[in-house]
């Protein structure tokens, strides 16, 4: 489900200070979307052929509620960027206003919901692709297509990457880092609203090459878990899939997403995948190669309808030998903490020590919950991302770092005074009005 290279900085509805840290999952898993208001919603274009070859125009409009005139916006596409089963997304020029965009095109099927866009519509981060707006297009054979407007960046996180392999070089810490952390922000938002993305890995991370911004791309598998009902367990791209998926669990949580970040963080530091597998199968072997035979325990966590246990025992292979000698400790110690076989154990057991607890005199905390969400922030809070909390670290290039500590109250969701005293650094506090400061 890559979505080539997308980009995007905040959309939705704004925040207020006064918000809560506890109170919008409701509003979404509430939240329906019929085909009739979406349709009233959205101007429907006709565009002949399949509207993505070079030079071909787009004209469709916006506006037109609430009393708003309607305008016409026209975008003439330059190239395809990005394509798979989903669809494709293109590179698109706006001619009014000459800015770039990519636009995501996807066949709509009209017995259904397009659960991206629902999901798209939600969204206000700034480490997350933004939806500008949304159209109709017909083709000559009357099929419908979805098409998604969004913010234009031209590299990923994969190419980046790829580009230091080539070279036969380590990519700098300092943008595994950088990357890492912000995947993890995007994550703590999404998961405080109660979404799974379902699709972590290289290629749906987009890039900024010169600030070094991250944004989190292609909502097509993502999804609301809710607890007791069933989902699909052939999800996520393999290298990436966490091993309760390879079981066949069909009530998995969150916490496959945790996977799928230790699995970008460990190729960020090694250059190549760290469990390449061709198929299921071949895929939990490279797992158990590195994380030992799993235990009943772990299995029964992972899928508790899993039989089966036909394994040789393996022992773990040691963490520190699969990176590098010069790898910082700190790197490795996360990773390990990331790679879990039980999923309520990824990262739930960070140590974080503070200060004085000061956000103790706005909120009143419950008992920190053990949960995928409270991981994510234990994850953001680990020494690997002290560096990034230093008001005197900066780019390579001398530039400053991108922004970093403007947390959404969602994100925050369930973190301890402890916790968020370690996640915003003095310098930073000013950032988050809605904790009191």
């Amino acid at each position: 489900m890559a979505s080539g290279v997308i980009i995007p900085s905040a959309g939705g509805k704004p925040m207020t200070d006064t918000m809560l840290i506890d109170n919008l999952p409701k509003e979404i898993n509430e939240m329906k979307i019929k085909d009739d208001k979406v349709e009233k919603e959205m101007e429907t274009a006709v565009v002949d052929g399949n509207g993505t070859e070079t030079g071909h125009i787009i004209v469709t409009t916006i506006g037109g509620k609430n009393g708003q005139p309607k305008q016409t916006i026209s975008y003439m596409a330059e190239r395809v960027v990005g394509q798979g089963s989903f669809g494709i997304v293109f590179q698109a020029k706006c001619l009014e206003s000459g800015e770039t965009v990519a636009i995501k095109k996807v066949l709509q099927d009209k017995r259904y919901k397009n659960r991206e866009l629902q999901t798209m519509r939600l969204l206000d981060h700034p480490n997350i692709v933004s939806l500008k707006h949304c159209f109709f297009s017909t083709t000559e054979k009357e099929e419908l297509y979805l098409n998604l407007v969004l913010e234009f960046v031209p590299e990923t996180v994969y190419r980046v990457l790829r580009h230091y392999s080539k070279a036969n070089q380590r990519m700098p810490m300092i943008y595994v880092k950088l990357y890492t952390y912000q995947i993890f922000r995007a994550l703590a938002y999404i998961h405080g609203i109660g979404v799974c993305h379902r699709d972590i890995k290289p290629q749906n991370l987009l890039v900024n090459p010169h600030t070094h911004q991250l944004k989190l791309i292609d909502f097509g598998s993502a999804k609301v878990l809710v607890k007791g009902e069933p989902n699909i367990s052939y999800i996520c791209s393999r290298y990436y899939r966490a091993p309760e998926l390879i079981f066949g669990a069909t009530e998995y949580t969150n916490a496959i997403d945790i996977w799928s970040v230790g699995c970008v963080l460990a190729e960020l530091l090694l250059g190549q995948p760290l469990f390449p597998g061709e198929s299921g199968v071949d895929q939990l072997v490279e797992i158990i190669k590195v994380l030992g035979t799993p235990t009943r325990e772990e299995i029964k966590c992972m899928n508790p309808n899993y039989t089966e246990f036909k394994f040789p025992q393996i022992k773990a292979h040691p963490w520190h030998k699969i990176f590098h000698k010069r790898m910082p400790p700190e790197a490795v110690d996360l990773v390990s903490r990331l790679l879990q076989y039980s999923p309520n154990l990824r990262c739930t057991s960070v140590s974080v020590t503070s200060s004085v607890p000061v956000f103790s005199l706005f909120f009143s905390f419950p008992p920190v919950r053990s949960s995928a969400a409270n991981a994510v922030l234990e994850a953001l809070a680990h020494s690997f991302f002290d560096e990034l909390r230093d008001p005197n670290t900066r780019l390579p290039n001398g530039r400053p770092l991108p922004p970093l500590f403007n947390f959404r109250p969602q994100e925050l969701k369930g973190a301890s005074p402890d916790l968020l005293n370690k996640l915003l650094p003095e310098h930073a506090k000013k950032q988050c009005p809605f904790l009191g400061f």
